[in-house]
């Protein structure tokens, strides 16, 4: 089993390596012999092979930070991302467009076997019953054309971050269909609530109990390393027949919401008025 988890000789790009599940998936896959090249907006501090500045609210500068890194790459690791804190159009730019934008770039460099992990959260549950317009974001056929999109539809973006990772989910099955025609896999984890620096935003605009609520039954939050884990695994040989699957790594949330042994009426507190 070992030996399908190992990463000697593999190159592979983690985006959003700087803090959190990013630096936590960046350390590890060092630590597996992995030749790593990050980036992120802010400067990482890990021995990695190469570190490129990237801003995913620009398509050139993930055009210029690609091209860089260039040469073959078996794995890439979207875990970039922004909270619902930083504003709508800049969430969605991030979270989604920016990861959309990343893979696409990317993808020139993966081959038959390369595989592709991104970011998602429990906050995306709610994605079926808004399937359709979700497809219509999912679709449009440039960043440009996404930015658009969102910027006509403010009242479902609304505070961006739900909807940003509802989207990257639906997009990674829709994707994913069509990436394994080529021998390429597709996924993304659903985080339950993690202690990340990104924590501290969540719950200036989120009430503790709702918070709280989300990390039931286990009753804890996760740290980055439990979520960077199941990331490396999905992009790893072990996972070669896992495709298009939103991995829920909820401490049994998911589970337990689906049996009703978690408390709705927590979970609804709503977010904090401005």
């Amino acid at each position: 089993m070992s030996d399908l988890v190992n990463y000697k000789n593999k190159r592979v790009i983690v985006s959003g390596c700087f803090s959190g599940m990013g630096e936590a998936t960046a350390r590890q896959l060092v630590g597996l012999g992995a030749e790593v090249h990050g980036l992120d907006f802010k400067p990482s501090t890990l021995d990695l092979a190469s570190f490129n500045q990237v801003d995913l609210r620009d398509p050139a500068s993930i055009e210029a930070a690609v091209a860089k890194i260039g040469g073959k790459v078996d794995a890439l690791f979207n875990c970039a991302g922004l909270p619902q804190t930083a504003g709508p159009l800049d969430v969605m730019k991030v979270n989604f467009l920016g990861t959309r934008k990343m893979t696409e770039t990317v993808l020139p460099l993966m081959s038959e076997g390369g595989a592709i992990a991104s970011i998602a959260s429990t906050a995306a549950m709610g994605w079926s019953r808004r399937l359709p317009t979700i497809m219509e974001l999912v679709t449009t056929p440039t960043y440009e054309d996404g930015v658009k999109w969102c910027e006509g539809h403010l009242d479902t973006v609304a505070e961006g971050y739900s909807f940003s990772k509802e989207v990257i989910t639906v997009w990674t099955m829709f994707t994913a269909a069509h990436l394994i025609k080529k021998g390429i896999r597709l996924n993304c984890t659903l985080p339950g609530p993690t202690q990340t620096p990104m924590m501290s935003s969540f719950e200036s605009a989120t009430p503790v109990t709702v918070i709280d609520a989300a990390a039931q039954p286990i009753n804890r939050r996760a740290t980055p390393d439990e979520q960077a884990s199941p990331l490396i695994f999905l992009n790893s040989d072990a996972a070669s027949y896992v495709n298009g699957h939103a991995f829920a790594v909820d401490g049994g949330f998911m589970g337990g919401l689906a049996t009703g042994q978690i408390d709705m009426a927590a979970l609804m507190g709503g977010a904090k008025k401005a």
